[in-house]
């Protein structure tokens, strides 16, 4: 990595995924960060987003960029709005986000190590539920049953 590199991405560029219902671009790569961190723009359809999961190795911070979204964690729910921020601390904290408005929703996604945007490369390239389980237990993320979090 040479730090004195300075990335520079358009609204049309980076590596476009679609997972857990939304379509996500991935703005920078631990690959680009020297594996310190990386940033995934998730565009939320009206209804879309993950089931309740867990990152324990990482901490993962939300910006609401557009639209609005419901987050679930043990605690409770709560509706984050366009220019809100929601921190998902290390230690594995479950939770789980969902669009429940009429409009789409973007989040900009940073994620400290890096790492989530490769796991959700493969996860968009499974074939099938239990493949994505084995994606996620192999970069030790926990998935929960749909109703963990009422």
């Amino acid at each position: 990595m040479d730090v004195n590199n300075i990335t520079v991405r358009g609204g049309d560029e980076g590596e476009l995924l679609s997972i857990a219902g939304g379509k996500y671009r991935i703005l920078i790569s631990g690959e680009e960060t020297g594996g310190n961190y990386a940033v995934i723009e998730m565009n939320v359809p009206p209804g879309g987003g993950p089931n309740p999961h867990a990152h324990p190795e990482m901490q993962e911070m939300f910006y609401v960029a557009e639209g609005e979204i419901e987050f679930r964690t043990e605690s409770g729910k709560t509706i984050a709005r366009k220019g809100g921020f929601v921190n998902i601390p290390f230690g594995g904290a479950v939770h789980a986000f969902k669009n429940i408005s009429a409009q789409p929703a973007k989040l900009i996604c940073t994620v400290v190590p890096s790492g989530l945007e490769v796991m959700f490369k493969e996860i968009s390239q499974a074939s099938g539920p239990d493949e994505v389980k084995a994606v996620l237990q192999r970069y030790r993320n926990v998935a929960y049953p749909v109703d963990y979090l009422g």
